[in-house]
């Protein structure tokens, strides 16, 4: 039986000895711990040196190695070399691989689990080969040596940062007691004030060996997340009690005992029958394969529900939204060229976080949380600029997203529209980025529907809306094009409208080729075609600018407008009543939402472009899902799917002036059939007195006929028929009114 020292220089009220077997062979471990005594941590290796097959040396490590440079603290190696016959383990080796196998183990069986997380290191020097994978998955990571070490309200922020600091201090820090380079201070409760940055709470995972995490960290962890080396009974239910909801341990409870790294190496060292500094990667590799030795998790609060994190970038739709700001709607009385000023100082502005978004919810048991990124500039500042104005701003709002621990980041309003439609800043971006536009489209035509239902419109058993005819204004771009193409699949004809010729040609090709039985008819003019239209859809970046004439839309139509800022004004609607115009249609987001600001909309609304980036994050979905003015039909189809396994719902359909109940539709519609009455009537009038003069005509013939029957046979004929020829078609028109009023 091989037997195992651990010396520590932890407490003695953890001291144990057991017998176990580690593959087959038989180990009898002991634990002296010596209290922080490093006088009586020596006597104890010296007393057990020569009766021991192996010593691991707990609660001090001699050799730091950062960025490929090894540091040792003299004090701590003076302690190693108080052996003489027995080797002594520190953990050095097997605690480079394990911290480096915990974190691709946990992150290949739980997907994307630290991707763009906050990681605070208690300890990064002692730590730096898991911080080192870590940086692979995520930029977040932040030290708290400096605090340790030197009681500074400041932490490290970065990896490299850590290099320096390491540069700077072990030099200083290895040639002092060891005191100093884990020092028994100040405890967390008493640092956590006077911190600058609020390192504690901003971090969702918190590194470190349990001795550090009991000491250091504060006494509330709630839903915090903490990788460590082991852990016992006690251990876990402190833990839970700091409300922690995830433990890693990075050495798993291989025995009934909990043991230290150290005694693993330990333990290793014998079995091998190889000093600790013998022993190769392939050795290790081989026993902890044939060991199967894996990080453990525990979940002390229960199984947690898994929340994923996004964010989406928001901006002002017009110079008076601006103004809405509280720190701004001084200046809404201002004059006009104060204003322009001010808008053009806020377009440079920096992107900073307007809310906090929380309590999304999935029917599935997945939750999310995000924030909103607010740009300064209007639309009007947007496009009248180079696009690597808006770029460069969108960059940093992905990094700033990416510090939070978003996963995905949504481009909102104009944002999706400069440029290459979020192409650009997608490449330069370390977090996916998508347009929201695939939603959008779904979302638009999904609320068309319920409209043109809810107004009367029928569909045969095919599907078709057989009789009806549909326009979409700005037909060529984005998700004008997949509107157009989806409502072609249901409208027997449909009018694209752009003003680019050349695009509208090749957008109609492209329909009559999908939809056979579909006639497409193409203009620059909405004008041309608008009063035969059942629905119109627009979905310029026209700014607010008039894009059709309202007064010549049929009664009865649904106008469906999802431009930002709106192409249908409010005063124009105004003029139609018995013309339905809703807004594109917005979703209902699960769960109970508080967006932590005003986004225009009801409670637990979501604009579609914003409702496609919480539906990824819900999936799990960590991808570039639309981007550019090319939207994939089935992606359309695909995040309509989506949404609904998520509990996303449309909305109540919204017109200027907020919700649109049945009601008030219901009103639209008597008063669009009133109209088109008036409308048949005046027609009929108006075709009756076209026909009054031939009639008169017609009549004074047919006297002259009676009265000079031989001198005029034929012209008498001739007037017959046109007298038959103006019955039948004042007839029709009567048919065609309601009632017969032309009658």
């Amino acid at each position: 039986m091989k037997k195992i020292l651990s010396a520590s220089l932890g407490s003695s009220e953890k001291n144990y000895q057991f017998t176990t077997t580690f593959l087959k062979e038989k180990f009898q471990i002991t634990r002296i711990g010596c209290d922080g005594d490093i006088s009586k941590l020596k006597q104890t290796i010296r007393d057990f040196d020569g009766q021991v097959d192996a010593i691991g040396l707990g609660g001090i490590s001699a050799h730091f190695k950062v960025a490929g440079k090894t540091h040792i603290h003299q004090e701590a190696q003076s302690v190693i070399k108080t052996a003489k016959k027995t080797p002594v383990a520190d953990g050095r080796g097997l605690k480079t691989i394990l911290q480096a196998w915990t974190v691709r183990n946990i992150n290949q069986k739980y997907k994307d689990f630290f991707t763009n997380e906050n990681v605070l290191f208690l300890s990064g020097i002692a730590n730096y080969e898991m911080a080192a994978v870590l940086r692979e998955y995520t930029a977040n990571l932040s030290f708290f040596d400096p605090v340790i070490h030197f009681n500074t309200p400041y932490v490290l922020d970065s990896l490299q940062a850590l290099e320096y600091y390491a540069t700077g201090a072990m030099p200083v820090l290895t040639r002092l007691p060891y005191s100093w380079f884990y020092p028994k201070g100040w405890t967390g409760d008493e640092w956590k004030p006077l911190l600058v940055g609020n390192p504690f709470d901003k971090a969702e995972i918190i590194v470190g060996d349990f001795s550090y995490i009991r000491h250091y960290a504060p006494s509330m962890l709630v839903n915090k997340v903490v990788i460590t080396d082991s852990v016992d009974d006690e251990a876990v239910a402190l833990l839970k009690k700091r409300g922690v909801r995830t433990i890693i341990t990075t050495v798993p409870q291989l025995f009934k005992q909990r043991i230290d790294i150290n005694v693993l190496h330990a333990i290793f060292s014998a079995y091998l029958q190889k000093h600790p500094q013998e022993i190769s990667e392939n050795d290790y590799l081989m026993l902890i394969d044939k060991a199967k030795i894996a990080p453990q998790v525990y979940y002390p609060q229960g199984t947690p529900k898994e929340k994923h994190k996004f964010a989406f970038v928001i901006h002002p739709l017009s110079r008076r939204y601006l103004f809405k700001h509280p720190y701004l709607k001084w200046l809404e009385a201002a004059p006009k060229q104060t204003q322009q000023l001010v808008e053009k100082v806020l377009a440079y502005s920096p992107p900073f976080v307007y809310s906090h978004v929380t309590g999304i919810k999935s029917p599935t048991g997945v939750e999310a949380e995000g924030w909103l990124i607010a740009l300064g500039a209007t639309p009007e500042e947007m496009m009248s600029r180079d696009p690597e104005f808006t770029y460069k701003r969108l960059v940093e709002a992905s990094e700033m997203a990416e510090k939070l621990g978003a996963k995905i980041m949504g481009l909102g309003a104009f944002t999706k529209i400069v440029g290459d439609a979020g192409v650009t800043v997608a490449r330069r971006s370390r977090i996916p980025i998508t347009s929201g536009n695939s939603c959008t489209a779904s979302a638009t035509l999904w609320a068309a529907n319920e409209a043109c239902k809810k107004m009367g419109m029928k569909v045969d058993s095919k599907g078709r809306a057989t009789g009806y005819k549909a326009m979409v204004v700005g037909a060529t771009g984005a998700i004008g094009t997949v509107c157009s193409r989806l409502l072609a699949l249901v409208f027997p004809e449909i009018v694209l409208v752009a003003p680019r010729a050349d695009k509208l040609l090749e957008l109609k090709q492209t329909i009559e080729n999908e939809s056979k039985d579909t006639k497409v008819y193409i203009t620059t003019n909405a004008n041309q075609y608008i009063s035969d239209m059942d629905l119109i859809v627009t979905t310029t970046s026209a700014r607010g600018k008039k894009v059709l004439d309202i007064m010549k839309v049929k009664p009865g139509a649904v106008i469906c407008d999802c431009a930002r800022p709106l192409d249908i004004s409010e005063e124009d609607a105004a003029k139609r009543p018995d013309v339905l115009v809703i807004e594109s249609g917005e979703l209902e987001v699960p769960g109970p939402v508080e967006f932590g600001g005003d986004i225009g909309l009801p409670p637990k609304t979501a604009y579609a472009c914003l409702a496609e980036t919480i539906i990824l994050c819900l999936e799990g979905r960590y991808e570039c899902f639309t981007l550019g003015r090319d939207i994939n039909l089935e992606g359309v189809k695909e995040i309509y799917k989506m949404g609904l396994k998520h509990g996303f719902k449309l909305a109540a359909i919204r017109g200027h002036k907020g919700v649109i109940t049945d009601q008030e539709i219901a009103l639209v519609k008597a008063r669009a059939e009133e109209a088109l009455k008036e409308r048949a009537i005046a027609a009929g009038e108006k075709a009756a007195v076209k026909l009054s003069q031939p009639e008169m005509r017609s009549t004074k013939r047919r006297r002259t006929a009676t009265t000079e029957p031989e001198q005029q046979p034929a012209k008498a004929k001739r007037s017959r028929k046109t007298k038959t020829s103006v019955e039948e078609m004042v007839e029709e028109v009567a048919k065609a009114s309601a009632g017969g009023a032309a009658e």
